[in-house]
């Protein structure tokens, strides 16, 4: 029964690490980000609003950044930045907010999306 155990550990243990989030390796994905997105606190806007805080937030409340009017409607319809609804809109803006304005087309690499989310809520809830 032993050896039954050990065996289900060293098969699950590729599966586990190649889930496992890097927040540092998230920051050289965040690069892709930085064209248009700030992330740091008290950080401008850009052609994106600036994502520090972003981590929790509800959608489309950075003062100062003019939203398009379809992520304007998801925000009035209660969207709010949880670790679900980042993961969506980075992996497929358009279908989370269609017709919003973000050019990105999405991140379909599944180890990069981890770790950007990592990074996210790392640097977006950094003081």
């Amino acid at each position: 029964m032993r050896a039954w155990v050990l065996v289900a550990a060293l098969l699950a243990a590729p599966f586990g690490q190649a889930m496992a989030q890097d927040a540092d390796a998230g920051q050289r994905v965040f690069n892709q980000c930085r064209a248009c997105h700030t992330i740091n606190a008290g950080g401008r806007n850009g052609v994106g609003p600036n994502l520090h805080g972003v981590w929790g937030r509800e959608a489309a409340k950075v003062e100062g950044f003019r939203y398009s009017a379809p992520m304007r409607e998801r925000a009035g319809n209660g969207l709010k930045w949880d670790e679900a609804t980042l993961r969506a809109y980075l992996a497929d803006p358009k279908a989370v907010v269609p017709g919003g304005s973000m050019a990105y087309p999405g991140l379909r690499n599944e180890q990069q999306l981890n770790d950007l989310m990592a990074y996210l809520q790392r640097a977006s809830t950094a003081q």
